[in-house]
């Protein structure tokens, strides 16, 4: 049986060099990319939220494994129709989410894997939405450093993507390198499974079930041929000319600047040379130059086009066409837009993208502003985010906070207020947020102050310090809870973040340092086969809880297992499965006498 890395470095070698892939139904009977799958998803929000049936991540076990594998191997492994839920959007909308069974997600995760590993190499270098190693800020650092003397932008936004996504289409484009009428007729009832809603079953006659663990890899290997358009056929046709010629104006302003200084007639010198850093070096409506840009992140697509408006008219007609022609898609009419780039701004995840224009910034004797890439925080974003802490304009405490500790409080302020800043980092106003972290920062002690039944002026002398940036010292909040036995205190921090731009910012949260291991930790004590309560190795199993919290609930009688738990703070417990029977009903001296299904699962 090979390791499920080797297997899937097999896989990755065969998309690099283009070779199709004939046996790829097979791959699924290795019980070690299950366990592989398992270890990559068991941690998921939702892997405790059931679907349509009630089967979650709890009672997770080689057995199941091992049913699942033979159901697979003999083609009557079927999906299950997922459970269909609303949520609402900015706009004030919503959009359906799927809840699959948990044996639908593992299944899942292992065909995500087999077609990530092959089709990754495949990709485009413009393609950034749902990619290791690549996102919104590796797609918005190549446009702000890439897309200089850019005119126009052309945004386009496809309409409801993942769910008008052609199944015929779909299955084409994988049959076109996957040669495996099995593996296909896998990815086929996966898609045709149907979904329940009000618990009346309805057909999915197009699209792909949103939040299921295989949806992204499938939107990226059908919107690949968007890619590959873009690629091959319109960027070679619109960019044209290697360089913009001269100015005509610019190069009789420099003659006339050379003849004045012959002449020693220094006012007219120093008149000519502000006239020329008013005007273009170079003919800005050269009809031999052309420049067409492309980057796409999921279903937002953004080009960057330098020449006259009716080509980029045209070019963002050949998009649709294309799109509704080949792909089966529509783009919405009311977020594909074509943006004048110095005088207006595209709206590109989250950032406001603009062209600068300005004759007196001069860095080394050029106009270093003219042309660049800004990135911008919207204020529109800066507004929404100010409004969950503002009461009548003005900051406020927040009083659902007010049953948990001041550690807990704090360092759910300073997770918002680090995710926002850290993701907008790039902007070259970042400095605009200073207006979030003072409501933030009045807020956060205004809610201390009301729960201590104190004062604001109090409660900012208490937790206020000093923390050391690579910018320098910063003010910040921290609260710090002491463990004892020689163990570091447990510190939540709010701000102390410089708002300064950084070009090659990423998104960092301050996680603990914790050793490179190959395999899961879960997974080695899952294969060890032993119950972690009464050492038995009968049907071993994994009982998980959503989160440790849940094990307060249980008070100061805390049975055994959730003892072990707590002790080592973990969300799993390998047992066996008269022990989890107990676990669940709470029947015998392994637990309490209270069943503890309602705060647990």
């Amino acid at each position: 049986m090979q390791n499920a890395e080797t297997v899937l470095g097999v896989l990755r070698e065969r998309g690099r060099r283009g070779l199709p892939c004939n046996e790829l139904y097979r791959q699924l009977f290795n019980p070690q990319l299950y366990l592989m799958a398992y270890g990559r998803i068991y941690s998921n929000q939702g892997a405790m939220t059931p679907g349509a049936t009630a089967e979650t991540v709890d009672g997770m076990s080689l057995e199941k494994i091992g049913r699942i594998m033979n159901a697979v191997r003999h083609e009557r492994y079927r999906f299950k129709p997922v459970k269909r839920i609303y949520i609402p959007k900015r706009n004030g909308r919503t959009r359906p989410l799927g809840l699959p069974t948990w044996s639908d997600k593992l299944v899942g995760e292992v065909v995500r894997l087999l077609l990530e590993a092959y089709y990754e190499p495949t990709f485009s270098g413009l393609s950034h939405g749902f990619r290791p190693r690549r996102g919104c800020h590796t797609a918005l650092r190549e446009v702000a450093h890439t897309w200089t003397g850019t005119a126009w932008f052309i945004e386009g936004d496809i309409s409801d993507c993942f769910g008008s996504l052609d199944h015929q289409v779909m299955l084409s484009v994988l049959a076109e390198k996957i040669h495996d009428n099995r593996f296909l007729r896998l990815v086929r009832t996966m898609l045709q499974a149907g979904y329940l809603q009000d618990w009346v079953w309805t057909a999915t006659l197009s699209g792909v079930p949103q939040g299921g663990v295989v949806s992204p890899i499938l939107s990226n290997i059908y919107l690949d041929r968007l890619d590959d358009f873009v690629e091959t056929v319109l960027i070679p046709e619109y960019n044209q000319g290697g360089l913009r010629r001269r100015s005509t104006t610019y190069r009789k302003v420099e003659k006339q600047l050379a003849l004045a200084r012959r002449r020693g007639d220094r006012a007219q010198a120093r008149q000519l040379r502000r006239q020329l850093r008013e005007l273009p070096s170079q003919d800005m409506n050269d009809p031999g130059y052309r420049r067409l840009r492309y980057v796409r992140y999921a279903d937002d697509t953004l080009l960057g086009f330098a020449g006259p408006k009716h080509e980029a008219e045209e070019i963002k007609r050949r998009l649709a066409t294309f799109l509704r022609d080949d792909l089966k898609l529509e783009l919405s009419p009311d977020k594909t837009l074509i943006t004048h780039a110095r005088t207006g701004a595209a709206n590109f995840l989250g950032y406001e993208i603009t062209v600068g224009r300005s004759d007196r910034m001069v860095a080394k004797g050029r106009r270093s502003h003219n042309g660049v890439v800004q990135l911008r925080v919207p204020k529109t974003v800066i507004k929404e985010k100010c409004a969950p802490y503002l009461k009548r304009g003005k900051p406020a405490c927040l009083p659902h906070l007010f049953n948990k500790d001041d550690h807990t409080i704090v360092s759910m302020y300073g997770a918002v207020y680090r995710g926002i800043v850290q993701y907008y980092l790039l902007a070259g106003d970042v400095s605009r947020l200073n207006r979030l972290h003072w409501v933030m920062q009045t807020s956060l002690l205004k809610s201390l102050a009301n729960k201590h039944r104190s004062t604001v002026t109090r409660t900012a002398r208490k937790y206020k310090t000093v923390v050391v940036t690579p910018a320098g010292p910063r003010k910040c909040l921290q609260a710090r809870v002491d463990r004892g036995d020689g163990r570091k205190p447990l510190v939540a921090q709010f701000g102390g973040i410089p708002l300064i731009r950084q070009k090659t910012a990423v998104i960092q949260d301050h996680n603990p340092d914790r050793p490179h291991r190959p395999r899961k930790e879960l997974i080695s004590r899952l294969l060890a086969g032993r119950c972690e309560i009464c050492e038995s190795t009968d049907r071993i199993q994994v009982h998980h809880i959503r989160r440790l919290a849940d094990l307060g609930q249980l008070g100061q009688s805390q049975p055994p297992w959730a003892q072990i738990m707590a002790k080592r703070r973990r969300k799993t417990l390998i047992i066996c499965q008269s022990c989890h029977d107990l676990v669940h009903t709470g029947s015998s001296t392994a637990t309490t006498q209270q069943p503890l299904e309602s705060p647990l699962q």
